[in-house]
């Protein structure tokens, strides 16, 4: 009989706020490890630091210094970056404004459930280094395979692309010093982030998400003024407009083709929301801090994308020619839309101030890009799935042959000086470009079989301590708007957004990740000889966690007593 059915009789207080059950965890011995190491040791700074840690480390011996602040600030802002402060400036124009507020909050909805089925997978099944490792329990080996040898991809390109475009946004206020020169700084910059290991990295991501969501309200608080006509005397929003850009020139641009496009884009600005869960596992107390964290993307899928995004729709016109970017393959931060609001509000230095907004994000994302790398392809190392040399631990708990690795791909950015270079990132792109649609298709898929083989071997959801909030029902809907933007962009790869039909180089480039996913699923069932888990062969019990169910139960007995609002409250937001 499982302790989550002993259920006796507790003290009710339903007018005292009830915090969250403070849940045990299992990095105690792992910390204490850490704590034996002198300061420059455990913190990385010598060379002793970077021998192999001598206790026959696992992926689960990653340093576990993260804190609940850093797993809330990584979960509301994190993934925040120039997808969102420049990419929303090319998917306006594309789309219109009601296709870029319709567009984002479908991906939104996909977001929440997917990052709900996440954190109640991440509770029940604590994971260091990779995610994927649920599609390999719950779906099928060889899929688990392809899923993080795909993700390792994703970001290994993801570092050298943001570093291109530090070099570029740099040169909004100087190009007289070489692209190469502002690569190499912010190259240098990376690497000595991740020389701190899963601290330097959790402290990077609280501080740049602490300035993104700031200069985001700031943004905002501008906003609702200008829209009301209060900008400065002789701009373009010194009047009332109201909605008037929704009217003339349109709510919507290029037709069905557009809103393809923008589903597209949208979807690729939420890349990085998944890094919560992977990070969870090197948190002091993660079945503590997780949950909240979780309940934390609801605030920036709605404030954050979906208001700002608003508010952009209402104070710049989508046929405003500056919004494509120029010549710029990449990235034009000229073409931010943020950026473009200052300029037109005569707001002297408030496009610099969003310029280094957007240049803290990019260079976030590159620090992202080595941690959510790494981690996954040690994960990989340790299971069987990769060469054994990723598996190296060193004694201040880095993955730091995996680091090194990631960090070897950040020198393609310098194939952008030459004149090839524009081809060569377009491929590299186009490898990476569908990557996080698998991975959050795969997790949702890995929660509805686990939720399939939890019920079939006799258990209830009781036992689970934390549920995703649309349940099994939010997953299948997560699995099925990622299946529609998958089909959005195989549209927009035949028939793009300028008319006509793709050419067969167009066509690869827009859609060249599916191949690439299939080619790794083929390579993992020769290398595993496994295929698809049914029900009964799916394991729910190895190395599930052991929670403290007494706290547990008390926290719901009193959750129970609450009034409706205040559980929903609770439930959601807490």
């Amino acid at each position: 009989m499982s302790s989550s059915e002993e259920k006796g009789p507790l003290p009710v207080t339903p007018e005292k706020e009830v915090p969250p059950p403070q849940f045990t965890h299992g990095g105690d011995a792992i910390n204490q490890h850490r704590d034996q190491e002198d300061f420059w040791t455990r913190n990385g700074l010598n060379l002793k630091s970077f021998q192999r840690r001598g206790d026959g480390a696992s992926i689960d011996s990653l340093d576990r210094t993260m804190k609940t602040r850093h797993l809330h600030m990584i979960a509301i802002g994190g993934s925040i970056g120039a997808g969102f402060f420049v990419g929303s400036g090319k998917a306006l124009a594309t789309g219109g404004p009601a296709t870029l507020l319709i567009d984002f909050s479908i991906i939104g909805i996909m977001m929440f459930n997917t990052v709900y089925a996440l954190g109640e997978l991440a509770v029940m099944f604590p994971v260091s280094g990779g995610f994927y490792t649920y599609s390999t329990r719950f779906i099928d080996p060889s899929w688990g395979f392809a899923m993080g040898w795909n993700y390792v991809m994703q970001w290994s390109i993801v570092l050298p692309l943001e570093l291109t475009v530090c070099g570029i946004t740099i040169q909004y206020w100087t190009k007289d010093v070489n692209v190469a020169v502002w690569i190499t700084v912010f190259m240098f910059a990376i690497i000595f982030v991740n020389v701190f290991g899963t601290l330097g990295y959790a402290e990077e991501e609280f501080w740049s998400s602490v300035l993104k969501l700031g200069a985001t309200v700031v943004f905002m608080i501008i906003a609702v003024v200008l829209v009301c006509g209060g900008g400065p005397e002789g701009s373009a929003y010194d009047e009332y407009s109201g909605g008037k850009l929704w009217q003339d020139p349109g709510a919507f641009a290029n037709g069905f083709r557009g809103f393809c496009s923008v589903f597209v884009t949208a979807a690729f600005s939420f890349s990085g929301t998944e890094l919560v869960g992977l990070a969870a596992a090197e948190a002091r107390n993660p079945v503590k801090s997780l949950p909240g964290a979780i309940k934390q993307v609801f605030w920036r899928i709605t404030l954050f994308y979906i208001l700002g995004l608003t508010f952009i729709g209402l104070l710049v016109r989508h046929d405003d020619d500056r919004l494509l970017g120029g010549d710029n393959p990449y990235i034009n931060v000229d073409a931010s839309p943020f950026v473009l609001v200052g300029l037109d509000a005569n707001l002297y230095g408030y496009d610099s101030f969003m310029n280094v907004i957007i240049l803290v994000s990019v260079l976030s994302i590159g620090v992202s890009s080595v941690y959510g790398g790494s981690r996954t392809l040690t994960a990989l190392s340790q299971q069987g799935y990769a060469p054994k040399i990723f598996s190296y631990i060193d004694r201040s708990g880095r993955p730091l042959i995996s680091v090194l690795f990631v960090c070897a791909f950040g020198p393609l950015a310098y194939v952008n000086l030459s004149t090839s270079g524009v081809v060569v990132f377009d491929w590299l792109l186009a490898l990476s470009g569908l990557a996080a649609l698998f991975t959050w298709g795969s997790i949702c898929l890995a929660h509805i079989r686990f939720r399939k083989a939890w019920a079939r071997q006799g258990h209830t959801l009781d036992e689970i301590p934390f549920k995703a909030a649309g349940g099994v029902y939010g997953s299948y809907l997560g699995l099925l708007l990622v299946i529609l933007v998958l089909i959005a962009q195989l549209f927009v790869a035949i028939c793009p957004v300028g008319g006509g039909f793709n050419d067969v180089e167009g066509f690869f480039k827009s859609y060249l990740a599916l191949p690439v996913v299939i080619v790794f699923w083929i390579g993992g069932f020769i290398w595993k000889r496994t295929g698809w888990l049914r029900t009964d062969q799916i394991d729910v019990d190895t190395g599930r966690r052991e929670l403290p169910w007494d706290e547990i139960n008390e926290y719901r007995e009193r959750l129970a007593q609450m009034p409706a609002w205040k559980r929903v409250l609770h439930t959601v937001f807490v």
